[in-house]
């Protein structure tokens, strides 16, 4: 699997607080993928897509070399690291982790083999990629964060009606909007309407 690369050059696998969504203020074991099929101009993790030489905007203007900040780890490797945590649960986040969906059912078996049945497994994705039925039984907690028009991405690549509403038919799933301006608060109100989303479901 690609990773992404911390600042002192290691995969960004991680012990901390879940900061947003429904699990807010949980322990959790995080680890970072590489790449995303967006391109937010406000994304705080740019170093996962923004590569040199591609023409993405973004406000920081910083574009960076994908062999500084990206790296392939071994599933036996990230296992090891989330394991010697032994945490509760663990956050795949990216980027976007679902551009990597095939390998994710191996490496949650894996997880599970060494940490134990319990664990709960969140996945953060900006819901334009679909997962497998085999992952939405596998995952206990979709964090689905759609990227609006403020995002700047093109809308047929970041809102994929299909996608969205195959997420909204399953109660793992969990939808959160950026909201920047009351403008916002009508895309978010329309999108739900138009994608069958239960407002019990948006965070």
């Amino acid at each position: 699997m690609r990773l992404a690369v911390d600042d002192h050059g290691n995969p960004e696998i991680f012990y901390s607080i879940q900061g947003e969504g429904a699990s807010t203020g949980a322990p959790r074991a995080f680890f970072r993928l590489s790449g995303c099929n967006l391109h937010c101009v406000w994304c705080d993790t740019a170093y996962t897509w923004n590569w040199q030489g591609t023409p993405f905007e973004h406000v920081s203007n910083q574009k960076y070399a994908i062999a500084e900040e990206s790296v392939a780890v071994a599933v036996i490797d990230i296992v090891d690291q989330v394991k010697a945590f032994n945490p509760p649960g663990i956050v795949i986040t990216g980027g976007e982790p679902l551009q990597q969906k095939s390998k994710l059912p191996a490496l949650i078996a894996a997880l599970r083999d060494a940490v134990g049945d319990h664990l709960f497994i969140e996945v953060e994705t900006n819901g334009s990629v679909a997962p497998t039925d085999t992952l939405f039984e596998l995952v206990d907690q979709f964090n689905v964060s759609p990227k609006l028009s403020h995002s700047r991405n093109d809308r047929a690549t970041a809102i994929r009606p299909e996608v969205l509403s195959k997420f909204a038919t399953h109660e793992n799933s969990w939808f959160k909007f950026v909201i920047d301006t009351p403008e916002t608060v009508d895309e978010v109100t329309s999108l739900i309407g138009d994608h069958g989303i239960r407002r019990e479901q948006v965070i």
